[in-house]
C-alpha cells in the first residue's frame, strides 16, 4: 500500500475512532507526539511526529463525527480505568470495515493503541488488519510546526485536519 494512502486511512481511522466520544475520555497532551505505527499487512513501521493541541484534536473529532453520522452503523465506546475501547461498523465505499480499538495509557505522556479490523468484501485485497500504534509525548511543538502538523521523513510536513476540511461533502468533509 502508498505511503500516502496508508498515512490518510491511519489518519481517517484516528479521527472516527474518536468521534462521539463521551466527555470523560482521555484527551491527548499539547506539544509534540512521536508515533509509531504498524500494520501487520503493510510496510515496516511508520514513524511520524504530530504536533497537536487541544483545538486540533477538537477538530480531528468533529471531522470524525462527521464521517461517523455518514458512514457507521454502529460506534460504541467504554473507559475502565486508562483503557479505552471503541467498536464500530463503517461502510468505506463498497466496504463494511468492523473494528474493534483498544487504547491503553495516561494520554499525558504516552498511549498504545491496538486495532483489529475486518473487511467485507476485502478493501485492497486485505480481508482484516491488525495496527498497533505507540505514541510518546516528546514536549512542545518544534518552532515554526502549527497544531495538527504530521511530520514524516521522505514526506515532509502535512496536515489531516486541513486536508479533511477540504474533502468534497460526503468524504468526510464539510
Amino acid at each position: 500500500m502508498h505511503n500516502y494512502l496508508y498515512v490518510a486511512l491511519i489518519s481517517l481511522f484516528i479521527s472516527s475512532a474518536w468521534a462521539e466520544t463521551p466527555k470523560d475520555m482521555p484527551k491527548r497532551k499539547s506539544g509534540l507526539w512521536d508515533l509509531s505505527m504498524k500494520m501487520d499487512a503493510g510496510p515496516a513501521p511508520m514513524r511520524m511526529q504530530q504536533c497537536v493541541d487541544e483545538k486540533s484534536d477538537d477538530l480531528m473529532q468533529q471531522q470524525g463525527e462527521k464521517q461517523t453520522k455518514a458512514n457507521c452503523s454502529k460506534n460504541t465506546f467504554s473507559k475502565a480505568g486508562n483503557r479505552v475501547t471503541s467498536e464500530s461498523v463503517c461502510k468505506i465505499g463498497e466496504t463494511t470495515a468492523t473494528t474493534k480499538a483498544v487504547f491503553s495509557g495516561d494520554f499525558s505522556t504516552a498511549y498504545r493503541g491496538e486495532i483489529h479490523s475486518s473487511y467485507s468484501p476485502p478493501m485492497h485485497g486485505m480481508k482484516e488488519s491488525n495496527q498497533t500504534i505507540e505514541a510518546k509525548w516528546l514536549g512542545p511543538c518544534k518552532a515554526g510546526q502549527k497544531p495538527g502538523d504530521v511530520m514524516m521523513p521522505g514526506m515532509g510536513t502535512m496536515n489531516p485536519a486541513e486536508m479533511m476540511k477540504n474533502l468534497p461533502k460526503g468524504a468526510g468533509g464539510r
